[in-house]
């Protein structure tokens, strides 16, 4: 494409530090110089605090912006130009001057089951009373609960290779990740099962990548939109919409499934859940219309579930959070 800027000018994208986040961001930097070959794109890597707090469940820090406040702080100072993020970490309300200015094309954004090798060929439905599966989202751990309450379920942090060093050594008898997570990294072979949304809705985001950047600054808004994904951008702006409408950070029980459908993807299905930590209780329903407003199905179905009980839901997780239980 012909570039708006002069081929002096450099194009600075913020990125954690992390493997995973690494990946990504060189795929979108390779997209976009493909797309502008004269324009310059550099990587400048920041540690965030959900990088540097390991020994704490991601509930009980209590930040909705655990792995991108230090990345909008470098858009803000001007340091870096656009931030990549996996999207389901990017809180659905943004600093004031910054925008989401491009959705990429969605993964599988399923929840994936990885085993330990004693039970390599099993499923999850199959392993023994007292298992101990390994999460570190409240969202899976309240659906699993609701399915497989004879488990024993653990929290796990680190990164994606940290984790299944803690698996193979016989900490977790299974791990519950993101298949898009899995695949990006090359670890796909690592997957035993991919869990059917009956049984784990996945989180708000997952499997896209977003990225922010200065709501000022329309050259680069104009650049980001050559890798946007309509489809997927549609699908998960219902999405955000449903969880910013409930109130909900990333880290509670708020699950969602969306299918787009019509010879020219014109109509949205958007499913919901929002459970209590223990499992016990949820309430999940589904909305259908035009992919043009998304954002208002996304409304339409927070409105639905609050009628059905889940803002007494949230606010019993968010005292006991609060509390430190």
């Amino acid at each position: 494409m012909t570039s708006v800027f002069s081929s002096a000018r450099v194009i600075r994208i913020g990125s954690r530090k992390s493997q995973l986040a690494l990946v990504q961001t060189h795929w979108v930097r390779d997209q976009l110089q493909q797309a502008y070959p004269d324009i310059k794109f550099e990587i400048h890597t920041m540690s965030t605090q959900g990088d540097n707090i390991l020994d704490v469940a991601l509930a009980k820090i209590g930040d909705k912006g655990l792995f991108t406040k230090e990345l909008e702080l470098g858009m803000i100072n001007n340091e870096v130009d656009f931030a990549v993020h996996s999207l389901k970490d990017l809180p659905t309300k943004l600093p004031d001057g910054l925008i989401l200015a491009a959705i990429t094309e969605r993964e599988n954004p399923a929840d994936a089951v990885v085993l330990h090798e004693k039970y390599k060929g099993s499923t999850l439905a199959s392993l023994p009373v007292g298992a101990v599966i390994g999460t570190s989202s409240l969202r899976r751990l309240a659906q699993l609960r609701n399915k497989f309450p004879h488990f024993t379920f653990k929290d796990v942090r680190g990164n994606l290779n940290t984790r299944m060093t803690k698996l193979d050594s016989g900490d977790y008898d299974a791990l519950i990740l993101a298949v898009a997570g899995l695949e990006r990294l090359g670890m796909s072979d690592r997957i035993h099962q991919i869990l059917d949304p009956e049984i784990s809705l996945h989180a708000v985001g997952q499997g896209a990548l977003g990225i922010e950047c200065r709501a000022n600054d329309t050259e680069v808004i104009s650049i980001l939109k050559a890798i946007e994904h309509p489809e997927t951008r549609d699908r998960c702006l219902a999405e955000r919409a449903f969880l910013r409408d409930l109130e909900g950070g990333c880290q509670v029980p708020i699950g969602v499934n969306t299918e787009i459908s019509g010879d020219n993807n014109e109509n949205l299905t958007l499913t919901g859940i929002v459970a209590s930590v223990d499992g016990q209780n949820i309430v999940k329903n589904t909305v259908s219309g035009l992919a043009k407003n998304a954002e208002s199905l996304g409304t339409e179905l927070a409105t639905i579930l609050r009628s059905q009980g889940a803002t007494e839901i949230l606010e019993t997780i968010f005292t006991e959070i609060q509390r430190g239980s």
